[in-house]
């Protein structure tokens, strides 16, 4: 037992001690380092471990992208061929090595003032400068719910979204109470259609609507949805000039018609409907009138009392204004009833929950003040600019307007060139950005459902390219436009089979073609 103890006593005192100097050592190591650390902080005062931010510091070198890129195959290579034009494609060597660096230098080209001529202005419109200094204050400070009432961020934006309901009714001759604001046209014309029809339908006395076959996708969709319902629905055609024939809207109407939808200006050849003559009629017939507004709203002058609508769809992007944002105009006298499709916390009259964005309300309605204050310059200006454009277009040979003639509105020119397809024109104008149709069907290969409601052929309406002319648009691109247009046709005609034989007075129409 002895010896058993005392080698126990003998380990306890070995552990000890290699503990006691382990932690010396640790101490003395621990203390060495503080101090070289010390001195080394001395010895460096200042020194940062975040490098200075500099200006060009995030700027993307493209010269030097692309020459990494290179450089592999320059060695395989043995020569850079920078600018030459690389067959069968025509792009330069920069794009075909790294089609990104092609971009970002094609990018940087366009950013330092190449961009194309804009003559889309159908699809949408330049944000007016006026307008995003209006909105600006929106994005920063004044950045309260509108519908908060218990405080003054609150109280301010309510204030400025009344304010712009209010401008946006001035411009169409309506109550602010009426100005349902929602996020665009689209969703206004769904509310519209589909919430007069459930409404009225739940009855079972009124399932009918009446719409035409030129209106806008989301119009005919929305129809369309309801056929799925139960409702009848009747697609009215139009004259060979685009307009209804008002006889055979007044035969369409039934005692169980609860809604006729006109469009007020084609978004494709631009032309006005009789509106105030379609109001009195459904006025006289106790059937409501939607009319979807659009592209008609601040470039004419509109008056839902003068023209008895009843419900009018709205957009800011199409009149320079911000994207994202619309209106409804709803009737409250006589009242007209409609099954909300957004439902929630009962905002704009319990018809279209959700909180609304102020920076997006104050730029449409600012949009709609300009539009009013300068309706006549922007009338002159824009029909100066189509005159000019469309009698140099019209006195090039085998070309035709889309659409009536002395009905449309002057911004949205709508010109077919024969013997040549749309696509390659469009193809052929990269300088010019413009639309062989709406930007909502443009992605389709199919011919335009528009053009081809006016009787026109498969081949005219393929050949059809639409010209919008806006408040910003100047003489200088007009003139240009003409002559790139003139060139390109003339040189895509020149390779047309078509085009010789027409030179030659064959008549096409004539020729039996053979199938292979």
């Amino acid at each position: 037992m002895a010896n058993v103890g005392s080698s126990s006593l003998r380990q306890a005192a070995r552990l000890c001690t290699k503990n006691i100097s382990s932690a010396g050592l640790i101490r003395s190591s621990a203390l060495s380092r503080a101090g070289v650390v010390g001195a080394s902080a001395q010895k460096v005062s200042g020194r940062r471990y975040v490098s200075e931010s500099k200006k060009d510091a995030a700027q993307v070198n493209v010269e030097s992208a692309i020459k990494a890129d290179q450089k592999k195959f320059v060695q395989e290579m043995g020569k850079t061929q920078l600018e030459q034009p690389m067959q069968p494609t025509g792009a330069n060597a920069d794009a075909m090595m790294d089609p990104m660096a092609g971009v970002l230098k094609q990018a940087t080209v366009m950013d330092e003032g190449q961009r194309p001529i804009y003559l889309d202005m159908q699809a949408t419109t330049p944000l007016d400068p006026r307008v995003l200094d209006s909105m600006l204050p929106f994005f920063t400070g004044l950045y309260g719910n509108p519908h908060s009432r218990t405080h003054a961020y609150g109280w301010e934006t309510d204030k400025a979204v009344e304010q712009a309901r209010e401008n946006i009714a001035a411009l169409i001759g309506a109550d602010a109470k009426e100005i349902i604001f929602t996020s665009g046209a689209t969703e206004s014309n769904n509310m519209s259609i589909k919430g007069v029809a459930r409404f009225f339908g739940r009855s079972g006395k009124k399932k009918h609507i009446i719409t035409s076959q030129t209106e806008h996708k989301c119009v005919l969709d929305s129809c369309r949805h309801l056929q799925d319902e139960g409702f009848d629905i009747t697609y009215l055609p139009v004259q060979s000039n685009g307009l209804i024939n008002m006889e055979e809207l007044e035969a369409a109407i039934r005692p169980d018609t609860a809604l006729v939808s006109i469009m007020a200006v084609n978004n494709e050849i631009g032309v006005i409907q009789p509106l105030a003559e379609i109001g009195s009629l459904c006025r006289s017939k106790k059937v409501f009138f939607h009319t979807d507004a659009a592209q008609a709203v601040g470039k004419i002058p509109m008056d839902v009392n003068e023209m008895k609508i009843d419900l009018m769809s709205i957009s800011a992007h199409k009149i320079y204004g911000p994207n994202g944002i619309g209106a409804c105009y709803v009737r409250r006298r006589p009242r007209v009833r409609l099954d909300p499709i957004i439902t929630g916390g009962g905002q704009e009259r319990g018809l279209r929950s959700g909180t609304l964005a102020p920076p997006l309300v104050v730029g449409f309605g600012e949009a709609c003040r300009i539009a009013k204050q300068d309706m006549d310059y922007d009338t002159k200006h824009i029909k100066k600019l189509s005159d000019r454009l469309l009698s140099g277009l019209l006195a090039m040979e085998h070309t035709t307007q889309n659409g009536d003639p002395n009905h449309f509105y002057p911004g949205c020119v709508n010109v077919s060139f024969a013997y040549v397809e749309g696509e390659s024109l469009l193809m052929a104008l990269k300088d010019i950005a413009l639309s062989s149709g709406s930007a909502c069907t443009s992605a389709s290969l199919e011919p335009s459902y528009v053009l081809r409601a006016l009787g026109s052929s498969d081949e005219s309406a393929h050949s059809s390219i639409r010209f919008g002319i806006g408040r910003f648009t100047t003489d200088a691109e007009i003139d240009y436009v003409l002559k790139a247009v003139k060139e390109r046709v003339t040189f895509l005609r020149e390779l047309s089979p078509l085009w010789e034989l027409v030179q030659e007075g064959v008549d096409l129409n004539t020729i039996e073609w053979s199938q292979h």
